[in-house]
């Protein structure tokens, strides 16, 4: 600060004091440009254009920045040769900083700058003078336009813009190796001498790096740093300007280096020896201990692989990784028993699974530890001799019959007894039970191996000393099968034999069916019927395989004789006890060709002429058959067309009339009448009326009598079809089917709410207008109806 004060006294002494400040300097004398000639007029003094020399002092000016002192810095003067110091030019400046940052003198052209300027914040400005006549204001030589440029001091520092700095260098690494580049920005003019000129060093952070003075290039400077001994460094650099001499400025900034990590650790366990404690519980798969290698390193560098070296607990434990904490998990690969074993001893190899083969030379990335595990004893429930039992029982035994018992133990030290109980959930029907003591199991049902003949039920046994301890076992039960039912023809045999069959001729196979468990081998055999043995017609013939012939004993069978044959069959088993029982078959004589084919086996056949053959019999079925289909077809074809002949149009709606009123047989035997048969085309073209529109009604006044209350609704329609069967020319457009009566003496009475008891009040019929076209006719009679007055009727 001492010396940029000096040097601002030294030059505002150079200037305030006129040696830097010639006002009437000669050509020689000028320090930036040659003078140039203008041509001007001088009113009142000269009639023609006359060179004229312009004598401005400096069209470039300096000033200083941060000037301190108490007066206006001088900056310079401006000066016209036309002015003769008898005080008539003005002198005027514009442009930036006029009147805010610089003043002039308009009398002596004398500059100044009234405020500090900083040159970071503006280097130069640019400013316009004129010299003008005072008295006439009119300008004396053209507007000059000059600079006046802010002379830089060493007044900024360097900064390091993108500081804080981190960077990362792996660890072991060589010297020299790169770490990172930092730069510092001087906002000096670097220009004009060494004010932005900047030099790096380190201040805190050797002897482990080191930086380029010039470019700023971080390295390490130690070989063989190791991330396990020390990760973190904070490094300080100073960046100096002025080329780092005496009084420069500085700048810091701070840059903190990790090493990052290299697989130069292998993993060690902290112990040789690792004791566990198992007891003889524990499910396979559980976890039953944790043991832990140690790796300095990090991330996948730390990733530990463990195995078990074969050995004693090689086939009975297994081990894992816990990829969060880098533990070997042992695991259970078969049950524990404390009775048969209380001890294992094995070995347990931790290795890395990431090599850097820089490290190869160290050593064997692995290590090795001894795991000896200790079974505890527990309380455990019995033990089943078996883990399945099964047994058998013929059916029909008699209830309480042992049929088998099951065995189970408690195999802890200090045995205690053990009781049974079957499980009620699997044998819900009691059909057996257990004797708590012994484990005896009988029956407590009689079984019925067609009904069920198999019982899958479980035995629970538990200890006296503790009996929440309880083991399951299954019990398999079949049930022998006992000969019991004879057997019988598989299905219901009917077969038929020809009329001119001949004897020995076998007409039907025959197997049979026991609804018993046959065992292998079973054989059934099969003969005829003692009864029916004295002349028979038939014989079965037993062909030994369990089927059997049925055989035709004379020569030809007649129909109109006897038609049907029933054969008793006995079919008889080889089981103990045996069993049979016989079986009708039903033998129907049919006719048949020569080649043995059934033609018919009905009696209506029998009167069929004789000598037609199958053949021409089927040809005049067919010929019957395509007749029929000729005579339907045209009577569809008839009705079709008389439909598109009469019903032209969508509005004849017609009904048809369905009478009631007789008990007959019901309304199974009521015919509605055609309305087809109504309508004669004949009179329709005589009289030329088109049928496809509703035809105007006669002249004929249609009288419509009052009806009296409960009148007979069946005069009322008579009277109304009456008039319509006088006007030939009215189709009946509406059909009504009355529903007023069942007949006389109906035990039901009518169904008809027309003629139902009803109250003295009339009865609202409005809602048959919104029925729709189809009861109109019916809305009009009962509206009519009740808008009557007996009262006004002539």
């Amino acid at each position: 600060m001492l010396t940029r004060n000096c040097l601002s006294l030294l030059l505002w002494v150079l200037f305030d004091g006129g040696l830097l400040t010639p006002l009437q300097p000669q050509p020689q004398q000028t320090l930036a440009t040659e003078p140039r000639e203008n041509v001007i007029h001088l009113p009142g003094q000269r009639s023609h254009f006359q060179r004229v020399k312009r004598g401005w002092v400096w069209n470039q000016f300096f000033v200083l920045e941060e000037y301190m002192g108490s007066e206006p810095q001088y900056v310079g003067k401006l000066h016209s040769d036309l002015d003769k110091g008898e005080g008539t030019v003005k002198y005027t400046l514009s442009g930036d900083g006029a009147g805010t940052v610089f003043t002039i003198d308009e009398t002596t052209g004398d500059i100044h700058a009234i405020r500090s300027l900083d040159r970071e914040e503006k280097p130069f400005y640019t400013l316009r003078a004129q010299a003008v006549d005072i008295e006439t204001r009119k300008p004396l030589e053209p507007e000059s336009e000059f600079i006046i440029k802010v002379q830089d001091i060493n007044d900024n520092e360097p900064k390091f813009l993108d500081g804080p700095y981190v960077a990362t260098v792996p660890e072991m690494s060589p010297v020299g190796a790169y770490v990172l580049q930092v730069k510092a920005t001087d906002a000096d003019d670097p220009t004009y001498g060494n004010s932005a000129r900047v030099v790096y060093s380190i201040l805190q952070g050797q002897p482990y790096f080191s930086i380029d003075p010039k470019t700023g290039v971080i390295r390490t400077a130690l070989p063989n740093m190791d991330r396990e001994v020390k990760e973190q460094y904070q490094v300080l650099i100073q960046a100096k300007d002025m080329g780092g001499q005496l009084g420069g400025l500085a700048g810091t900034t701070i840059v903190n280096i990790t090493l990052t990590d290299v697989n130069d650790n292998p993993p060690r366990f902290p112990k040789s020896i690792f004791h566990l404690k198992v007891p003889e519980s524990s499910p396979i798969g559980s976890a039953i201990g944790r043991i832990r290698a140690v790796d300095p390193d990090f991330g996948q560098n730390a990733e530990i692989e463990y195995n078990i070296v074969p050995g004693d607990g090689g086939n009975l434990f297994d081990i894992i990784t816990d990829e969060d904490t880098q533990e070997g998990v042992i695991k259970l690969k078969k049950p524990l028993d404390f009775e048969t074993k209380k001890a294992y001893t094995f070995k347990v190899e931790a290795s890395n699974l990431h090599l850097d083969h820089r490290f190869h030379s160290a050593g064997p990335f692995k290590d090795t530890a001894t795991v000896k595990i200790s079974v505890l004893d527990v309380d455990e429930p019995p033990v089943f001799s078996k883990p399945l039992y099964t047994m058998e029982v013929y059916e029909d035994t008699p209830v309480g019959t042992i049929i088998g018992a099951v065995t189970a133990q408690d195999l802890d030290v200090g045995s205690s007894a053990v009781r049974y109980f079957i499980d009620w959930k699997s044998d819900g029907d009691s059909y057996f039970t257990i004797d708590g003591n012994e484990g005896t199991i009988a029956t407590n049902e009689l079984l019925d191996r067609e009904s069920t003949a198999q019982y899958n039920f479980s035995i629970i046994a538990s200890k006296v000393s503790n009996p929440l301890l309880t083991s399951k076992v299954n019990i398999l039960i079949n049930v022998l099968d006992v000969n019991e039912f004879p057997p019988e023809i598989s299905v219901p045999y009917e077969t038929a034999v020809c009329e001119n069959a001949k004897p020995g001729q076998i007409i039907q196979i025959v197997s049979a069916a026991d609804r018993d468990l046959s065992p292998a081998g079973q054989q059934f055999s099969f003969r005829l019927s003692p009864d029916a043995a004295i002349k028979p017609n038939f014989t079965v013939r037993d062909f030994r395989n369990n089927t059997a012939g049925i055989e035709t004993r004379r020569n030809g069978y007649s129909r109109r004789q006897q038609e049907l044959y029933f054969l008793p069959v006995v079919i008889e088993d080889s089981s103990y006890p045996v069993q049979s029982s016989t079986n009708t078959m039903t033998i129907r004589v049919c006719r048949c060709d020569s080649d043995g084919t059934i033609l018919s086996c009905n009696v209506e056949a029998i009167f069929l002429p004789v000598g037609l053959s199958t053949g021409a019999l089927i040809a005049i079925l067919l010929c019957i058959v395509i007749l029929l289909a000729i005579v339907v077809l045209y009577v569809a074809l008839r009705r079709q067309k008389k439909k598109d002949t009469l019903m032209t149009s969508k509005e004849d709606i017609r009904d048809n009339v369905i009478h009631y009123d007789d008990e007959g047989g019901g309304e199974e035997d009521t015919q509605a009448f055609d309305i087809g048969a109504l309508r004669n085309p004949k009179v329709i073209e005589e009289n030329k009326i088109r049928r496809d529109i509703k035809p105007d009604p006669l002249s004929l006044p249609r009288q419509r009598p009052p009806v009296e209350d409960n009148t007979d609704i069946r005069d009322f329609i008579h009277q109304r079809l009456q008039e319509n069967d006088v006007d030939p020319t009215a189709p009946p457009y509406d059909s009504l089917a009355t529903y007023a009566y069942e007949g006389s003496g109906s035990v039901a009475e009518s169904l008809s709410s027309i003629d139902s008891l009803t109250t003295e009040a009339d009865q609202d019929y409005d809602y048959l207008t919104d029925w729709g076209p189809r009861f109109k006719v019916l809305a009009d009679m009962f509206g009519e109806e009740e808008s009557y007055n007996p009262d006004k009727v002539t």
